[in-house]
C-alpha cells in the first residue's frame, strides 16, 4: 500500500473504515463462512474482527492484521481499503477514474460483471430518458434508430436479464428520474413527437406493471427537473460509479468521488416530488394525459 494513500483525517478514516467493512463482508460472503469460520481462516481473533465490522465503527486493523487478511484472501491492501477497484494482488489495478470504449459482446459482459460484483449492494440509477430497466423494445428502436450504439443494446440486454431475476434477494434497485421526462413522453412532445400514441401507451402500461410487480425491491422516484438538475449515472454500491457517454463509459472507482455522487443521489431522493409509494399513481395519471 502506497503511504500517500493512508488516511489523513477523521473523515478519511470514516470513509475508509466503511469501505473496509463492505469489502470484508464481500470476502466473507464469497467464502460462504460465518464470522467464526472466517476469522479462523485468516488467523484473526473473532472478537477483534467483530469490532472492526461493527456498524459505524471507525476502527481499522493494524498493519500486520491487514497484511494477514490480504495474504489469506489473495487480495491487495489497497483493495481492502477501497483505494483501487480490483481484488488481485498484482500492480495491474484499475485507476481511480477511467474511460472504457467497448461495444457489442464486450460491453454486455462488462455490464453483467458490474452487476454481479454489486450483488448485496444497492444499485442506484439516474437515467437519461426512459430507464433501461423499464423501456420496451419499440421505444429503444425509435429513440436510437439513427445511431449504431452497441453499448445501448448491451444495456438493454442486461436490463432484460436483470428484470427476469428481480427482485434480487441481496440487491435493491433505486431509480430516480425527472418527472418531466415522462410528462413530455406522455404528451408526445420534443423527441417523442413522432412516436405513436399506441407505443407510448404500451410503454407507460409496461412501466406501471413492473413498478407495481417489483416494489419494494425496485423503487422509482421522480424529482422536479425545474428544481434540481442531474446528469445520468449509475452507482454500483460503494464499488464504482458509471457515467454513460454515448460511445463510451466514464468509470469512477475513487471512494471520494463515489461518496460525492452517492450524496447527490441521496439529495435527489430527499427532495423527490413523487416517492415509490406514489409512483404507480403518477404513471396512471400520465396514461390519462396521452395525446
Amino acid at each position: 500500500m502506497n503511504p500517500q494513500h493512508m488516511p489523513t483525517n477523521s473523515a478519511d478514516k470514516r470513509d475508509i473504515a466503511h469501505i473496509f467493512r463492505d469489502r470484508m463482508n464481500v470476502l466473507i460472503a464469497q467464502r460462504g463462512f460465518n464470522l467464526s469460520q472466517f476469522s479462523k481462516s485468516i488467523g484473526v481473533d473473532r472478537s477483534a474482527l467483530s469490532q472492526f465490522l461493527a456498524p459505524d465503527s471507525t476502527r481499522l486493523p493494524r498493519a500486520e492484521t491487514l497484511y494477514a487478511i490480504s495474504k489469506s484472501c489473495g487480495v491487495s491492501l489497497d483493495w481492502l481499503l477501497g483505494l483501487v477497484a480490483t481484488e488481485g494482488e498484482s500492480d495491474d489495478s484499475a485507476p481511480l477514474v477511467e474511460t472504457l470504449r467497448i461495444s457489442g459482446e464486450a460491453a454486455t459482459q462488462k455490464i453483467v460483471e458490474w452487476h454481479r460484483e454489486a450483488l448485496g449492494y444497492k444499485i442506484r440509477y439516474i437515467p437519461s430518458t426512459i430507464p433501461d430497466l423499464l423501456r420496451i423494445e419499440e421505444v429503444s428502436d425509435y429513440e436510437f434508430k439513427n445511431y449504431n450504439l452497441d453499448i445501448r443494446e448491451a444495456q438493454d440486454q442486461q436490463a432484460r436479464r436483470q428484470l427476469s431475476a428481480v427482485p434480487y434477494p441481496e440487491t435493491d434497485i433505486e431509480v430516480c428520474m425527472p418527472l418531466q421526462t415522462l410528462e413530455h413522453f406522455a404528451k408526445g412532445e420534443g423527441t417523442w413527437k413522432e412516436l405513436s400514441i399506441d407505443i407510448r401507451r404500451k410503454q407507460l402500461e409496461h412501466m406501471l406493471k413492473l413498478v407495481n410487480e417489483f416494489y419494494p425491491t425496485f423503487r422509482l422516484f421522480f424529482f422536479d427537473q425545474h428544481a434540481v438538475y442531474s446528469a445520468p449515472y449509475t452507482l454500483f454500491g460503494p464499488l464504482r460509479a458509471v457515467v454513460y457517454l454515448g460511445n463510451m463509459y466514464l468509470v469512477v472507482h475513487s471512494v471520494e468521488h463515489i461518496k460525492a455522487l452517492t450524496q447527490h443521489f441521496d439529495r435527489l431522493i430527499r427532495i423527490a416530488k413523487v416517492g415509490p409509494d406514489r409512483a404507480e399513481a403518477q404513471i396512471r395519471s400520465f396514461i390519462k394525459q396521452l395525446s
